[in-house]
């Protein structure tokens, strides 16, 4: 089966285009200008000869290419794209909506990403789904993954109670993550707890296993029972509590992206360890990642100023994070299923009895790319 691998479209135009040496510049019909190199455009071929069309993938072997090739000739061609001859004789075809994504660039989107929303309480962020529905309809789990997306978290309901109740969403999706653990792991009060999840006491707000290369993408967490007293589950956006940092204490957001701590886990058969700042950048300034865990965190014995402030910002940090404005807190029932993104979302529960009542929980986890590839292809297939 062949992909759709053409872009979407621009409503801009390109009015005029410039080839020189070392540079192509473009001006388009709402008058912004581009300046391309050539080396990177020759790359981009989208042809046949340059791209398997089956795949997308790459046919040319751009590491040898000549790095005085330039572009001989460039003609806009209306809504059919920009055509370019090379100085070794290729010819090609560029898409407008290909030049454009180029031209608009990563950091146009700001701290956020594309389709990201950042909430407070107050904002009633709702992100839900019923399992049936999801299954039977296409477009209705791409709406799903969708308010995942932009919100960091999907409530589904419907789900059968009963142990691998995971696995119908799953299917819907791709492969679980298979860890120490297991592929799936029971969440509730264990005589002999190998974690703390595995024991009654309240759960500060976190991100799961940052000690973990990589970090799990998403945290799918089940409720089969839960009429303990107490074991609520608490949700915060991590996002929204580090834009929050950076209004109230610029310099502080700053030490969290620059100091790095670590994150270990032990028990008698594993030893899992990773590092990484607790709020996380990506290369074009945008959030990628929080991190919090009380639970698993050290940071070496740094300078004492470092170390005040450090530990003066996080404290900033985690009072943002568990300011009520910004947890939201709810009891998950039987049947219904939250899926987190563990990289934005941070979770935790209040304490629970087990002595009235239960809490069982089964927990899962879903790789980044899984998630995130399916809810593309799905937008590009639905249109």
């Amino acid at each position: 089966m062949s992909l759709d691998l053409q872009p979407e479209t621009t409503s801009a135009e390109i009015t005029r285009a410039e080839a020189r040496p070392g540079v192509v510049t473009l001006l388009w019909s709402d008058g912004r200008e581009q300046r391309l190199h050539p080396l990177w455009l020759r790359e981009q071929a989208p042809d046949a000869e340059s791209r398997d069309p089956l795949t997308g993938q790459r046919l040319l072997d751009a590491w040898s290419l000549p790095l005085d090739l330039q572009v001989t000739e460039a003609a806009p061609r209306g809504r059919e794209g920009l055509e370019l001859a090379f100085s070794d004789g290729h010819r090609t075809r560029y898409p407008l909506a290909e030049l454009r994504a180029a031209l608009e660039g990563p950091a146009a989107e700001g701290l956020l990403a594309p389709g990201q929303s950042a909430w407070r309480v107050a904002d009633g962020p709702r992100a839900e789904a019923e399992l049936g529905e999801i299954e039977r309809e296409p477009a209705v789990l791409l709406n799903a993954l969708e308010a995942l997306h932009r919100f960091g978290f999907l409530l589904v309901r419907g789900l059968p109670v009963e142990m691998d109740g995971i696995e119908r969403f799953a299917r819907l999706i791709g492969p679980l993550r298979e860890t120490n653990w297991g592929r799936l792991a029971d969440v509730k009060a264990l005589p002999q707890a190998f974690d703390l999840t595995m024991t009654p006491r309240a759960l500060e707000a976190h991100a799961d296993n940052p000690y973990r290369e990589p970090v799990p993408g998403y945290v799918l967490l089940h409720c089969l029972v839960n009429d303990a007293e107490g074991g609520e589950s608490t949700i915060t956006d991590g996002f929204a509590a580090a834009l929050e940092l950076r209004a109230r204490d610029p310099e502080g957001f700053v030490t969290l992206t620059a100091t790095r701590p670590k994150f270990r886990y032990l028990d008698d058969d594993t030893l899992l360890e990773n590092e990484g700042p607790l709020i996380e950048l990506d290369a074009a300034g945008r959030l990628k990642q929080v991190r919090l865990s009380n639970r698993t965190d050290c940071i070496d014995a740094l300078a004492p100023e470092v170390l005040e402030r450090y530990y003066r910002a996080r404290r900033a940090f985690t009072d943002i994070v568990n300011d009520p404005a910004f947890q939201l807190r709810f009891k998950l029932q039987p049947g219904e299923m939250l899926v987190m993104d563990n990289h934005r979302l941070l979770h935790g529960r209040t304490a629970y009895r087990p002595g009235r009542g239960h809490r069982h929980m089964r927990q899962g986890y879903m790789d980044r790319d899984t998630l995130g590839s399916h809810r593309k292809i799905l937008a590009r297939r639905l249109g």
